[in-house]
């Protein structure tokens, strides 16, 4: 086992959703060795191995993990964040036990910026997809509302083949698979 616990040490107001809380944990062990390998797991938004961080999306917010500290955005209240802190560890142990199978990330991974995304749409403002504009599309695509089988022109035009196989890359399976 790699890690006993991680104690819950603080919670704060969460900004981006009012009426919830961040968790600030701590755990029981350093997280560096163990960081480059839950890497590898789905739902990965950020990794820097430099800094030994990793930020991963949940369903609602987002997991962030330092050598030191782990914290969780958008929990309704402490019983749900101790809750998280108990499958985090276990998710840790988990990954820890089956390391010998897994590859080890040493390269740099961050989230695609909304730039990123809506340069590769169609840019047509179509609102086929039931948005106002592209743009609005792209924000949607990252905050996975939308995937990308709803954007109609990068569907059905053979020309756009090349971007949404750029933008299953960037965005994942989640968003191209929902």
């Amino acid at each position: 086992m790699y890690l006993e616990r991680i104690m819950l040490v603080k919670t704060l107001p969460c900004l981006a959703e009012p009426g919830k809380i961040i968790v600030i944990g701590e755990p029981s062990r350093r997280l560096d060795e163990v960081i480059p390998y839950m890497a590898m797991l789905p739902n990965v938004i950020t990794h820097n191995p430099q800094a030994g961080t990793l930020t991963l999306r949940r369903q609602q917010g987002f997991l962030s993990l330092q050598a030191d500290r782990v914290s969780i955005t958008q929990v309704h209240d402490v019983e749900e964040g101790l809750e998280l802190l108990s499958h985090l560890a276990d998710a840790v142990n988990a990954t820890w036990t089956h390391r010998h199978e897994l590859v080890p990330v040493s390269e740099p991974r961050r989230v695609p910026q909304l730039l990123d995304i809506w340069s590769l749409l169609p840019q047509t403002n179509c609102k086929r997809c039931d948005e106002a504009t592209c743009m609005a599309f792209a924000v949607a695509l990252l905050q996975h509302r939308r995937t990308l089988s709803e954007c109609k022109v990068l569907n059905e035009d053979p020309a756009f083949a090349d971007r949404r196989v750029t933008l299953e890359a960037l965005i994942g399976d989640v968003a191209s698979s929902e």
